[in-house]
């Protein structure tokens, strides 16, 4: 599974953040994502509250 943000898509909503934030970080004003950092269920599930369809996965 390999989790990608289009920074262009993004609404900054933070759901993902909030969601997982020991996937999804802002690490030296850079956004991360670590998708060894929780269960790939808690990911898809995080991922798919994206508002703005800014994160997808690709199995």
């Amino acid at each position: 599974m390999k989790v990608t943000w289009d920074q262009n898509t993004c609404s900054h909503a933070g759901k993902c953040v909030q969601g997982s934030p020991s996937v999804f970080k802002v690490e030296d004003g850079k956004f991360v994502i670590d998708e060894t950092g929780a269960p790939e269920e808690e990911i898809r599930n995080t991922v798919s509250q994206c508002p703005s369809g800014a994160l997808t996965i690709e199995d």
